[in-house]
């Protein structure tokens, strides 16, 4: 690896730990976090809902953002508009505030997370290219994996010993201190490179255009357009998954006022991302093509939350649990690397947020559906339920790998060479 390479690398890991680190503190205890503040299950799902409607919303107008005028720009726009919603959420919570308030403000928070989800990759991606880098994209996202679990695993485990010690509302003051830091290195470090926006063009014609081509090598691809098809069943249910745990494995504990368990459960899926994150480019090399990882990763992802849904043991649930994230976690540097190898550089950020889109439309409906489930049958049964929209996944994967795409068999770039 290049010099070059390595501080682009380096700067990649910082900033996706950092990040990792900051939001996570919350995700051991935000349903708790919800339901304290008085919402019911239906009504918590419901906001996390309106926040995936947020990502929705704006995932391709802020990838245009990172498009046509700088990644970096977009990175430091989502920390500001992150930090400030995170701490309206904390005052709502303090005020016990009506839920049309909690549904504005998640949009809100997902706009936040709209400015990261196609930039940052996309200028890794680019700045890799520009640094001379030779290796493969699932090692890079393999380390981040790492990297990221075990930023996860201290946010965690940070956020219910904090929250167990003061109240559920610390932690997400915290949090927004947290953001503002990583904004300051990000300001320092992220600089654009191997991507130069043209800001001579008017924003309208730029956004006309990039959207266009966007369009063109995002669903007007057939691989592309599958791989984002199988996105809303397989992402919409491991949303609820994850945030259903907290309360789920409370009650099979026994103890609705023990935080540390419920953030426990992020950090059993932070030391299962990190080992998965390892275990990736293994993953990779036990089959031929990309696409069979991937839906060995949906199948193997239903089978254990279906398994969750059946058992009343708490230690058996932790279990599978670690299963869960382990297969998760393995099998998505793989589908990120096949996706960033069917697009070019000049429409990566605004591709990656539309495919991010399509992933959270799914939870816009899947959320607050399994929530009522949960609410008329319980936690056990949502999994179930989930388990089975989630395996609607494998066709649309199916269908990616019959294109034969030489990026389903690559070992190094394609598209983002060309």
């Amino acid at each position: 690896m290049t010099p070059g390479a390595r501080s682009v690398v380096r700067t990649y890991l910082v900033l996706v730990s950092g990040n990792t680190l900051a939001t996570s503190l919350i995700w051991g205890i935000n349903t708790l976090f919800l339901l304290d503040a008085g919402l019911s299950n239906l009504e918590a799902f419901a906001a996390n809902a309106f926040f995936t409607a947020g990502m929705v919303l704006f995932e391709i107008p802020t990838g245009v953002v990172a498009d046509a005028r700088g990644r970096r720009t977009s990175f430091l726009l989502g920390t500001v508009v992150l930090a400030a919603s995170t701490f309206a959420y904390y005052l709502l919570w303090a005020a016990h505030g009506p839920f049309w308030l909690w549904a504005l403000v998640s949009v809100v928070i997902g706009l936040g997370y709209t400015f990261f989800s196609g930039a940052t990759e996309a200028w890794l991606v680019d700045a890799l290219v520009d640094a001379g880098y030779t290796g493969t994209l699932e090692a890079v996202f393999g380390r981040a994996q790492v990297v990221s679990g075990v930023a996860m695993l201290v946010g965690a485990v940070g956020g219910g010993l904090l929250a167990q010690a003061t109240s559920l509302g610390v932690p997400f003051v915290v949090r927004v201190s947290a953001l503002l830091l990583m904004g300051l290195v990000a300001a320092a470090r992220m600089h654009d490179r191997g991507f130069h926006p043209d800001r001579s063009v008017p924003p309208a014609r730029a956004v006309r255009g990039i959207l266009a081509a966007s369009l063109r090598h995002g669903l007007g691809a057939a691989p592309v357009r599958w791989l984002m098809l199988a996105a809303p069943f397989a992402s919409g249910v491991g949303i609820y998954a994850f945030y259903a745990m907290q309360p789920f494995l409370l009650d099979l504990y026994g103890d609705e006022g023990a935080y540390t368990v419920a953030g426990l459960a992020a950090a059993i899926l932070a030391g299962a991302q990190t080992v998965g994150g390892l275990l990736a480019p293994r993953l990779r090399g036990l089959v031929r093509r990309r696409t069979s990882a991937v839906v060995l990763g949906v199948i193997g992802s239903a089978a254990a939350l279906a398994a969750l849904g059946f058992t009343s043991s708490f230690a058996l649930a932790l279990g599978l649990l670690v299963v869960w994230g382990l297969v998760e976690a393995a099998a998505m540097p793989v589908r990120r690397a096949y996706l960033n190898d069917l697009i070019p550089s000049d429409q990566r950020a605004t591709v990656l947020s539309f495919d991010s889109l399509m992933a959270n439309l799914g939870g816009i409906g899947i959320q607050p559906a399994l929530g009522r489930v949960a609410d008329l049958r319980g936690y056990g049964p949502s999994y179930v339920v989930g388990a089975a929209v989630q395996l609607l996944a494998v066709p649309f994967l199916l269908l990616s790998r019959r294109e034969r795409h030489p990026a389903d068999l690559a070992a190094r770039r394609t598209a983002m060479e060309a």
